[in-house]
């Protein structure tokens, strides 16, 4: 039974908030507030404050979609410029990698000086241009 009560209360508890309100002063000074105007004695009626607006969802076409594109955008031109930068790389070790293999007699400059490279140190680049290409171009 004080569950019934309880939910009761609750579930008519808006439109007791939505009621006019009145306040007045009686003779021995005291401040009364009822939902029903005193008879008899002048009393001033009280605005009692609206619940706030909720707010509804946008709607298709609002700025929040506009937003989204604007963001989406910027995320596909900078995906396109790290595909271009990857393949740029792609392009230059698969170049390095056919220079390695085809020419036997590879010089480098260390220190100001042209150096041949082994056979040993050409095949080390090799395995390791092979295996940049492997995790870094399909």
């Amino acid at each position: 039974m004080r569950t019934f009560l309880l939910t009761l209360l609750i579930g008519l508890s808006p439109w007791c908030m939505a009621g006019q309100i009145y306040k007045w002063v009686d003779a021995q000074g005291v401040t009364h507030f009822d939902a029903q105007p005193p008879q008899g004695q002048p009393s001033t009626s009280m605005q009692t404050p609206s619940p706030p607006a909720i707010k509804p969802p946008p709607m298709p076409g609002s700025s929040t979609i506009g937003d989204q594109k604007a963001i989406d955008s910027t995320v596909k031109k900078q995906v396109a410029e790290q595909q271009a930068q990857l393949k740029t790389f792609c392009d230059q070790a698969r170049t390095n990698l056919a220079q390695l293999q085809n020419n036997p007699r590879l010089r480098e400059e260390v220190g100001g000086e042209l150096r041949r490279l082994s056979d040993t140190q050409r095949q080390e680049r090799v395995t390791e241009a092979q295996k940049q290409i492997a995790e870094n171009c399909q």
